[in-house]
């Protein structure tokens, strides 16, 4: 008799694998979100720079980053690279690299705009209080402008962790490859798991997702308080 699919869920090690799938996916954002703060950070500084060299490099490369689907970049780095270079990288290591190569793109722009963002007499000011620039920029400009990225990093996160899904296209088994491989190798037993095994895939995404969004929201009333 066809049964519905929800008890495949916890048949077996159904659900801790999909939890170490889970695991796979936000060590990859994670890995790749660290990566992307420090060296976006960089980027950021050079896009809002003095350098007319600088900040041309910086935007091709934005804007090259912003055009190219991160699943073309996947294949480019996974596939491309063994073959022209003879490098060797695990699935896991280019999509650290790929998700890397995107979040600090990202995260490049969100750093310029944040210190953009921050009114010129807030720096006439500190200059006539007779700051230096490094003062200016530890004192004045870091401060507000780390406050202004809080929101936009954790939107940034949130939406690596879901992009992580991709990984699957060149072997990663990841949360969503676990769910593939856990339908196929029952379609036939339970034809109906497919709505219920993706159900909690997308469940388990949302209540990672507002974890980090509530802990965000805990940090930024935090500061607002302060």
């Amino acid at each position: 008799m066809p049964t519905s699919g929800i008890e495949l869920l916890f048949e077996g090690r159904n659900f801790s694998r999909l939890m170490l799938g889970l695991w796979v996916s936000v060590r990859i954002a994670l890995l790749s979100m660290l990566f992307s703060i420090v060296l976006g950070t960089g980027l950021g500084l050079v896009m809002n720079g003095r350098s007319r060299v600088g900040r041309a490099l910086s935007r091709v490369y934005l804007e090259f980053i912003r055009i190219m689907p991160p699943l073309v970049l996947l294949f480019l780095v996974y596939f491309d690279l063994t073959k022209v270079a003879g490098i060797n990288l695990s699935g896991e290591v280019a999509a650290v690299v790929v998700f890397t190569l995107w979040g600090t793109a990202e995260m490049g722009d969100l750093v310029r705009g944040s210190i953009s963002s921050i009114p010129a007499h807030q720096y006439d000011s500190a200059r006539a209080l007779g700051m230096t620039e490094l003062e200016l920029q530890r004192h004045v400009v870091l401060p507000q402008a780390v406050r202004r990225l809080v929101p936009l990093t954790v939107n940034l996160t949130t939406r690596m962790i879901k992009t992580t899904s991709l990984v699957a296209l060149i072997g990663v088994v990841e949360i969503l490859k676990v769910a593939q491989q856990i339908i196929d190798a029952n379609r036939f037993e339970y034809p109906g798991a497919a709505l219920w095994i993706y159900g909690a895939v997308f469940f388990i995404y949302f209540i990672v997702c507002f974890v980090i969004s509530a802990f965000s929201r805990r940090l930024e009333r935090k500061w607002a308080l302060s």
